[in-house]
């Protein structure tokens, strides 16, 4: 697994970033769970902070990393020209290799990437203008697997996936719960030998993936088929589209079945031995996932919809955090985060008002996160 120097950027927000990002590599980190984390960011040129921007999380395979995915599974050109952020992150090693904690192999792995994934955006967002409507997922292998997890796991963050050689494994097709129907593209070659098209131990069969999210998606179990040209006859394998459409809310659920294709991203230049050529994997993802945004319920996406439902007062607070909760039904838990993602106070809001006491805290900005969604606080001397 290659290695390289990090330069350590602390997300920690600046009141006064209204600077525009020039086209950047950036190497960052966070602490979460105690873990420093690290990942790799790619702004385009276009992007501006007066602009909300989506954003695309891009997952390393295991015993991989984070920069040789973004070589590998290439998104920064097609991002130069369509405008979206990409977070490259990187997992921790596992019997020495890096991983992503998504069951089946990763069994007695402890890290929580789920969690580690929603710090990541949270902190991202203090940094960037992000359209929190428009937050996807992707990856090679585990980190397919990584992106089916956070489709079922954390899928009131997630507007879409894509997964490139990956599954579900047992574990997380079991205990799957997503919360809205989820846009979901499936690209494997037939002849997979590491996660096996036909399903392994650790596996599920990508016929039943494919068949879980039609069914959950409510999409038309009758796909139009497209066998796309054969472009290079050479490469030894063809794709055939499946494309299963009408889902509810507008959503599609697509598998690119690559036939005789092995475990490789296609239309990769560092593809290798049985990869396909007659698709570029990067171009149809992006174009399948662009389609779609999340939307809340209320018809407000993101901290919009906070504004309209929590009124959180004095902020900035020199000690006690009022909070008024609209349209409250039972209880809803909270948690208060720093902004390096370590979890500093927790409780349940039991009624449409509620005092935190923040006199103890350092004058800092902080992450409130109530029923899923995130709050700045501020806390002034």
């Amino acid at each position: 697994m290659r290695t390289f120097n990090t330069l350590v950027v602390l997300l920690v927000i600046v009141l006064s970033s209204s600077m525009i990002y020039a086209q950047q590599t950036i190497n960052g980190s966070i602490v979460h769970d105690g873990i420093e984390r690290e990942f790799i960011l790619y702004i385009p040129d276009s992007y501006s902070s007066g602009t909300e921007t989506p954003l695309l999380l891009n997952y390393h395979g295991f015993g991989s990393s984070a920069e040789e995915q973004m070589f590998y599974g290439d998104f920064r050109s097609i991002a130069d020209t369509a405008g979206f952020i990409i977070a490259h992150p990187q997992g921790t090693l596992f019997n020495g290799l890096a991983h992503w904690n998504v069951g089946g192999w990763t069994i007695g792995s402890t890290v929580d990437d789920v969690g580690f994934t929603s710090a990541l955006i949270d902190s991202l967002a203090m940094d960037y203008s992000i359209d929190l409507s428009r937050i996807y997922a992707t990856g090679m292998s585990n980190g397919g697997f990584m992106s089916f997890l956070l489709a079922c796991q954390l899928s009131d963050r997630m507007a879409a996936i894509a997964s490139v050689t990956g599954s579900m494994t047992p574990e997380t097709y079991t205990y799957c719960q997503p919360v809205h129907p989820t846009a979901i593209m499936q690209i494997h070659g037939t002849s997979d030998f590491v996660v096996p098209y036909g399903g392994a131990e650790f596996s599920e069969p990508i016929e039943d993936v494919i068949n879980y999210w039609v069914n959950y998606n409510n999409c038309n179990p009758d796909p139009s088929i497209i066998n796309l040209p054969d472009t290079d006859p050479n490469d030894g394998s063809t794709v055939t589209h499946y494309i299963y459409d009408s889902g509810d809310e507008g959503v599609h659920t697509e598998h690119f079945k690559v036939n005789g294709g092995g475990h490789t991203w296609p239309g990769s230049v560092f593809g290798g031995a049985g990869t396909n050529n007659d698709m570029d994997a990067s171009v149809e993802i992006w174009k399948f996932l662009s389609r779609y945004q999340y939307v809340h319920p209320t018809g407000i996406s993101g901290e919009d919809w906070l504004v309209k439902q929590f009124h959180c007062y004095p902020n900035p607070t020199r000690s006690t955090l009022k909070l008024k909760v609209k349209n409250l039904e039972g209880s809803m838990d909270y948690v208060l985060y720093n902004l390096m993602g370590v979890r500093l106070q927790q409780g349940e809001i039991t009624s449409s008002n509620l005092q935190i006491d923040l006199s103890v805290l350092p004058a800092d900005l902080y992450i409130l996160k109530i029923g899923g969604q995130h709050l700045k606080v501020m806390k002034v001397e």
